[in-house]
């Protein structure tokens, strides 16, 4: 019989491609959802409300492994006090409902999986190569990171193995972070933000649902594992290098970063500061990214 793998954010970007993969694999999916949705051969869909505090218990009783995608988009909507509550507490709040049901039951997992992002490592731009070790800071994305991956360790603390995944940028076929980038680019009208000189580590969708499926198939791997690129990306080499591809050079001023802080506010620093960051840690673990040049990966993600 199929071991289950119970998915929260499991009708997002990631989580389409994440099942498509599992279920290649010979695994069942169950997905939590906001909305009644019709069962499927492969995938198994429950209810819950986390601003009601609900979740079908049935959907981690049935359980063999949970992966933890599930939290409101960094860059979606400016941010007020309100929204950072709101993204910090899509991150916490699901795995304090499921801390509660495997607490409750005395439901023990294979494995529980999470996502994290690498602006645990803190929102300026600098040389330093990050690793798993590296210190974090305290601005307000790193702190959520924190926070995150604590309530991840709540599960650990069950005697669960747990698996905290530091994600940089995700390309993906007109998905994700180039689903807000292409429409312009497509037209002509390519840019650098700021000096074009931050760090953007990135990942391609099909390596880090790879990741994802070694972390519940791998039971070597314990704690926190960042899943990026190290090839020196900036936001300008990004940006020429999908230009190029589309068939012009940028031509366009730069966007100045004074103009990026007036339209975003606080959330510009997500567009304005990164850091280079090595998962060296998890290539020791036996894992081979598939796209390791950006052109190569741009490429498949915009044909």
């Amino acid at each position: 019989m199929a071991k289950n793998v119970l998915l929260t954010g499991g009708t997002g970007f990631i989580g389409k491609h994440l099942t498509s993969v599992l279920i290649a694999n010979d695994f069942s999916v169950s997905i939590l959802s906001r909305r009644p949705r019709n069962n499927t051969d492969f995938i198994s869909y429950y209810q819950w409300d986390i601003n009601r505090n609900y979740i079908d218990e049935n959907a981690v009783l049935n359980a063999d492994f949970i992966i933890h995608l599930a939290g409101e988009g960094i860059v979606e909507k400016r941010w007020t006090e309100k929204r950072k509550k709101d993204i910090l507490e899509s991150r916490l709040k699901p795995v304090e409902l499921i801390h509660s049901v495997l607490q409750k039951h005395n439901k023990s997992l294979e494995a529980f999986v999470s996502a994290s992002a690498v602006g645990i490592y803190g929102a300026e731009t600098s040389d330093e190569i990050c690793t798993e070790d590296s210190p974090h800071a305290n601005d307000f994305l790193s702190t959520t990171c924190q926070k995150w991956e604590d309530a991840v360790n709540r599960i650990e603390s069950l005697g669960i193995r747990s698996v905290k995944i530091r994600t940089g940028i995700v390309l993906g076929r007109n998905e994700g972070f180039l689903k807000k980038l292409l429409p312009g680019f497509k037209m002509g009208f390519g840019t650098i933000l700021g000096t074009g000189k931050q760090y953007l580590p990135w990942i391609h969708i099909e390596d880090l649902c790879g990741i994802y499926l070694k972390a519940i198939q791998d039971k070597e791997l314990n704690g926190s594992y960042n899943a990026t690129v190290l090839d020196n990306t900036t936001n300008e080499i990004l940006s020429k290098t999908l230009a190029n591809i589309l068939g012009y050079a940028i031509w366009l001023p730069k966007v100045p970063a004074f103009v990026l802080k007036i339209v975003l506010g606080e959330m510009s620093i997500a567009v304005l500061t990164g850091k280079r960051v090595s998962a060296e840690k998890i290539k020791q673990k036996g894992f081979h990214f598939q796209f390791e040049d950006l052109k190569t990966a741009l490429s498949n993600c915009v044909s």
